[in-house]
Parts: C-alpha cells; structure tokens; sequence
C-alpha cells in the first residue's frame, strides 16, 4: 500500500520560516510529478507549488520568491520551503503525488499539516 506522510507543520510568527517535508512509502515504481496544496477555513483547497520528476518547478502566484519545493528522488521525498511566512498562509497543507505502482499510476494525498502563522 503506497502511503504519503507529511510532516513539519507548526506555530510560527509572521516572517518565520517552517519547512514542510512529504515522504512517499510503499511499493513504488516511480513517481511523476509531486506537489502541495493548502486548504484555510471556509475555502478551498488550491495549488501551492509543484514540482516534476525532473525538478521543473510551478508556483502559486502569492507564494513566488518566498517558498520553495525541492524532491529527492532516490529517497520519494518532497520538501517544501517557507519562508517570509504571512498570517494569510495560515491553512492545512496536503502533499499529493501520482505515484506509479505495479497497480498502474494513481493520485495519492498526505493525511494533511497544519500551519499557522500569527501576526
């Protein structure tokens, strides 16, 4: 069973930093593109960043030049950056991953972090 596992959600003031870190487990193949994506209260849940196997990297307009996601592939790990934190960052953040196993490729989704941002 192929599992993704986030994990570095937390309480930070405004213009702090976290690091948000994704593990993939399981019987895997390989993974094609990884991502992030966060849901505040009362809203839905939106693209943060991605990243493909080949380290292209896409980004939220509110988040360039102050978050950055990064992969190693060898370890089915994904890494997401934050920095210059803003209260308005403050969601649940979910790690999603299409991840190809002898079942064929499937979208799979972390349990989800929690990130708050004080201001």
């Amino acid at each position: 069973q192929v599992r993704l596992v986030e994990s570095g959600g937390g309480l930070v003031q405004a213009g702090g930093s976290l690091r948000l870190s994704c593990a993939a487990s399981g019987s895997i193949i390989s993974i094609a593109t990884m991502g992030w994506y966060r849901q505040a209260p009362g809203k839905q849940r939106e693209l943060v960043a991605t990243i493909t196997s080949g380290g292209s990297t896409n980004y939220v307009d509110s988040v360039k030049g102050r978050f950055t996601i990064s992969r190693d592939n060898a370890k089915n790990t994904v890494l997401l950056q934050m920095d210059s934190l803003k209260p308005e960052d403050t969601a649940v953040y979910y790690c999603n991953g299409y991840i190809y196993a002898s079942y064929g490729g499937v979208a799979y989704w972390g349990q989800g972090t929690q990130v708050t941002v004080s201001s």
